[in-house]
């Protein structure tokens, strides 16, 4: 069987978040491979093993010795939200030890993971989306620049965070300083976007046997001011799959967000946000390391579409051992 690494934890605010989807992957297929939990953090990176016994990892190899025995790993199964999961470092480290991983490459995970980068990238595609305003720290912040051109309510946000960490939606001028500094806190780079009115979709993009798939849509509906940590994470939130729009929103939603895994040449699983404005569906984000547990949303799109987590996962590791095989 496969030696394969579930990498989990990292070093941003998301770690708990991330350790949660890696202990569900590890669950799903630790009875068909040599499945190790893989434990990153600033100070040690580990495996556990299952009398909760911690094995230093070997940074040189990424390998990890157990009573004189070195394991070296067939594929890592990338679990890790924001930094250094995401963000494109842990994908380049990988891909200089040449060991397939499981999310996007390099490139693709340090674009997607900046959000104004990647907004840049697609705009001149067409795609739709928010008005928006960028913010440096130490930059002035002129409050009645941001609002002529964003208007009220916006959304502040960290621009390089997750899980909506750093979030603001500010009605009044009055607002704008302490939600950048709120953003500031996760991120010295701030975005400022307009506020979308309509229904929130989320879409699952994945290769699924060798093919871009998309899953069943998603339909957001949260019971707090819009979709945040909260929301997402304790409940506060309705997700409803599929989503309760029409047939023709559903297509032209879905081929947007092909289009933008396709154009931002991406690979792994991935998972985009559209806000319906005006009947439109407006981009918002791209997740490339979308969580994985059995509440997360693109695990119940895969499931709407009869797609087990054992085989979403197996097909993920079987990708990513293929792109490594066919570009060598």
């Amino acid at each position: 069987m496969k030696n394969i690494a579930i990498l989990m934890g990292g070093y941003s605010s998301e770690y708990q978040i991330s350790l949660n989807s890696g202990n569900v992957v590890y669950n799903n297929i630790k009875d068909v491979c040599n499945a190790y939990p893989i434990h990153l953090f600033k100070d040690k990176w580990f495996y556990v093993d299952p009398f909760k016994n911690e094995h230093l990892i070997n940074k040189g190899d990424f390998s990890v010795t157990i009573e004189s025995n070195t394991i070296h790993f067939d594929c890592v199964f990338n679990t890790v939200h924001g930094t250094p999961g995401e963000d494109g470092y842990m994908q380049a480290y990988f891909e200089l030890l040449n060991i397939p991983q499981t999310s996007c490459n390099m490139y693709q995970a340090a674009l997607t993971f900046n959000k104004r980068d990647t907004l840049s990238a697609l705009r001149p595609y067409g795609i739709p989306m928010a008005t928006s305003v960028y913010y440096n720290e130490g930059d002035i912040i002129d409050t009645d620049a941001i609002i002529t051109k964003v208007g009220l309510p916006c959304f502040i946000k960290a621009n390089r965070a997750g899980s909506s960490f750093g979030v603001t939606k500010v009605y009044k001028k009055e607002e704008i300083r302490n939600a950048i500094d709120t953003a500031l806190k996760e991120d010295s780079q701030v975005l400022i976007e307009s506020f979308l009115d309509g229904i929130e979709v989320s879409v699952g993009v994945i290769t699924h046997k060798g093919e871009v798939t998309v899953l069943p849509i998603t339909e957001i509906v949260s019971e707090t001011d819009f979709f945040d940590y909260k929301a997402k994470y304790e409940g506060l939130s309705q997700e409803i799959t599929p989503a309760r729009i029409t047939p023709e929103q559903a297509k032209t939603v879905s081929k947007l967000a092909k289009e933008i895994y396709e154009l931002l040449g991406m690979s792994g699983l991935s998972r985009s946000d559209f806000i319906f404005h005006n009947g439109i569906p407006h981009f918002i984000e791209i997740n490339t390391n979308p969580g994985l547990s059995e509440e997360s949303i693109l695990p119940q799109q895969a499931n709407e579409a009869g797609i087990s987590l054992r085989e979403l996962f197996m097909n993920t590791i079987e990708e990513a051992m293929k792109s490594v095989v066919s570009s060598q």
